[in-house]
């Protein structure tokens, strides 16, 4: 499976609303038809976060569900794998709301960020431990591979920590999230460095990293060249090209496609991404 790479496609996230990009899906049917258009452009993941009524990021278990049964509904030949949101936003009202989803519909991934911080200047993103260790446990007791994700090195320290207490279970599988405001910056340098942290800290675990922003490109040739997987979307960025915006999330996952490509590797297939995930 050297030759693969696991595209994961972010469609929405919790910020991009339509007056930034009219193109960022919002609905559950929206979001439903988006995730299809992308795992038949290449994508192996999709990372799912849901919308309210007015477009603000929400756990709605109900929205979640809508999603999940028209993408099952209408598209039953799609074998994507499905990795909701645990999001640490300080705006949700209570902790249940942030894991009810997942254990109601037991996707194969969910999101585990390990670790609090400022977010974007102005609020809070908060993972403290006594939620993180309860959330280990609630996904080994549902069979829920968490993508833990890491905005700095030490969160990839607090993995270790927890692998070590038994709140986590290896083989673990980072998503390194590189340029976020307040988080470590997208260079290559730093990169190879949490890439170099992870490979010390926690032995026979593999990877994946997005850009935000300036960063995108560079985080995206890094993880072909570098053996880790890709995570593109609207989530992460809604312009293609600076002064241009994405006409949808299709074109990030075709654009990654081709660099794998011209790389000389392959866009992993949902199975292949299980096997190198160590899935059940």
């Amino acid at each position: 499976m050297n030759n693969k790479t696991i595209i994961t496609v972010a469609t929405t996230g919790a910020w991009p609303k339509k007056e930034n990009n009219p193109n960022v899906p919002m609905t559950p049917e929206e979001i439903a038809e988006d995730i299809y258009a992308c795992w038949k452009a290449g994508a192996a993941i999709a990372h799912m976060h849901m919308r309210d009524d007015q477009g603000n990021g929400a756990m709605d278990k109900n929205k979640f569900r809508r999603t999940v049964e028209l993408l099952r509904d209408n598209h039953s030949d799609c074998d994507i794998i499905l990795n909701m949101t645990t999001s640490g936003a300080a705006s949700f009202p209570n902790e249940e709301c942030r894991y009810e989803h997942i254990v109601e519909l037991r996707p194969e991934m969910a999101s585990y960020d390990c670790g609090s911080m400022n977010w974007m200047h102005s609020g809070l993103f908060l993972n403290p431990p006594a939620f993180l260790e309860k959330l280990g446990g609630i996904m080994q007791e549902n069979h829920i591979k968490p993508e833990i994700e890491a905005f700095d090195p030490g969160m990839i320290a607090n993995a270790a920590y927890y692998l070590k207490k038994g709140v986590l279970k290896a083989p673990l599988h980072f998503q390194f999230c590189m340029g976020c405001a307040n988080g470590i910056p997208g260079t290559m340098k730093n990169l190879i460095f949490m890439k170099e942290t992870m490979e010390s800290l926690c032995p026979g675990s593999t990877w994946s990293c997005f850009g935000v922003g300036a960063s995108a490109m560079t985080m995206l040739y890094g993880a072909v060249a570098l053996g880790g997987g890709i995570r593109v979307g609207m989530e992460d960025n809604v312009m293609y090209a600076k002064g241009v915006l994405a006409e949808s999330n299709v074109q990030f996952v075709q654009r990654a496609v081709r660099v794998i490509e011209e790389f000389g590797k392959q866009a992993a297939t949902p199975d292949e991404a299980r096997e190198i995930l160590s899935l059940k």
